[in-house]
């Protein structure tokens, strides 16, 4: 069962992943409100996957994958990023990211992406 770290400052976007995560077999190892918590929880839990918000407060996702890649070169990483950011995302792809979904959530393009990412 594939362990996944969700990262992202809105709560009742966590929660979205969260469920859509749980109801697929996937276990939620942690939640992170920003990218600087996310490099902790990322150290403390070493995830499978990780759900990275680009716009967070303290610390942007982009960063943080950044971060991540630099200790974890292994680590996976999708990028959810809302409609228009894509100049931000082809960055958050030459960061490390492995891959992104568009918010709002579709359960099964979320899913699509996490077995992608797992297989490669």
């Amino acid at each position: 069962m594939a362990r996944i770290l969700i990262v992202d400052d809105a709560a009742f976007m966590r929660m979205m992943l969260k469920d859509i995560l749980t109801k697929n077999g996937l276990e939620v190892v942690g939640e992170a409100v920003n990218g600087a918590d996310a490099i902790e929880k990322y150290r403390e839990l070493q995830p499978d996957v990780v759900t990275m918000d680009i716009t967070m407060p303290e610390m942007d996702g982009i960063t943080a994958v950044k971060q991540i890649k630099a200790q974890f070169p292994q680590a996976r990483v999708i990028m959810c990023s809302a409609m228009g950011q894509q100049p931000m995302v082809l960055e958050a792809i030459q960061a490390g990211a492995r891959d992104f979904v568009v918010k709002p959530f579709q359960a099964d393009r979320v899913m699509e992406s996490i077995k992608k990412v797992l297989a490669s």
